[in-house]
């Protein structure tokens, strides 16, 4: 169970790993901008914007995860209920489903036991719900606590109510699906423009070393670079903001 899915807590190797890919990162920057070590012990600061901007990107892959795994917990739930089951017991028995279609671990199992846990504590289903809705911050997770919340309140058809939620859910995400799929080849092309400035200067510095010369080790040259490098990283994040579509 995740405390909040705002955040991500690196394992170790997760930790090694993006700091060293941020050093490398680094490291090539002020070798092929400024060829000093000074440069790269300065831009250093730049490995943790890298670190964490992976953090960001690994957080919104885990939710998209959740919300995936959330629409066949849904499913399963409607089943329980289908069946004849109260509510409390649905979710027992929507485990089990998920447990056939899920490997130990899964974030939606673990959220459907800490649930049951807590309506074990005498805690109502809608309180547990909506605080696995606050917590992992998903909309359909919270739309869904609030609609079960009211239906239990007025007595409405809950088992038609998540029929329809499941369905509801289960088109947005296929939609959402659709639209990665079409932004893939975008994406991908984007990925090559955010590369191209850096293989160019490579390429001039291992075909033309000297051609590069003057740019470097005086005042002017580094002027130059730093501009240049200024405009390529502004470049880069501006790339990012136009592919990466809220979905």
């Amino acid at each position: 169970m995740v405390d909040n899915y705002d955040s991500y807590q690196f394992s170790i190797q997760e930790k090694l790993r993006y700091l060293l890919e941020g050093f490398i990162v680094i490291v090539v920057l002020g070798g092929l901008f400024y060829k000093s070590i000074l440069a790269i012990i300065l831009l250093s600061p730049l490995v943790l914007v890298y670190y964490n901007k992976k953090r960001k990107d690994l957080v919104e892959k885990r939710r998209w995860r959740l919300n995936l795994e959330f629409r066949d917990g849904i499913n399963s739930l409607s089943a329980a209920l289908s069946a004849g089951y109260s509510a409390e017991h649905a979710f027992i028995e929507a485990i089990k489903d998920l447990k056939r279609m899920y490997p130990q671990g899964a974030m939606i199992i673990e959220e459907f036991t800490y649930l049951v846990n807590l309506t074990q504590m005498n805690v109502s289903v809608e309180k547990a719900l909506s605080n696995f809705g606050i917590r992992s911050g998903i909309e359909d997770i919270i739309n869904f606590a609030e609609v079960f919340s009211t239906a239990k309140r007025t007595g409405g058809d809950i088992i038609k109510i998540i029929k329809t939620s499941g369905s509801i859910i289960s088109d947005k995400l296929e939609v959402k699906r659709d639209i990665i799929t079409m932004i893939s080849a975008k994406k991908f092309e984007a990925t090559i423009m955010k590369v191209v400035p850096v293989c160019i200067l490579s390429y001039l510095s291992i075909s033309s070393p000297g051609f590069l010369n003057p740019l470097y080790h005086n005042i002017f040259g580094i002027l130059v670079m730093t501009i240049l490098l200024i405009i390529y990283l502004f470049t880069y994040r501006v790339i990012d903001k136009i592919i990466n579509i809220e979905l």
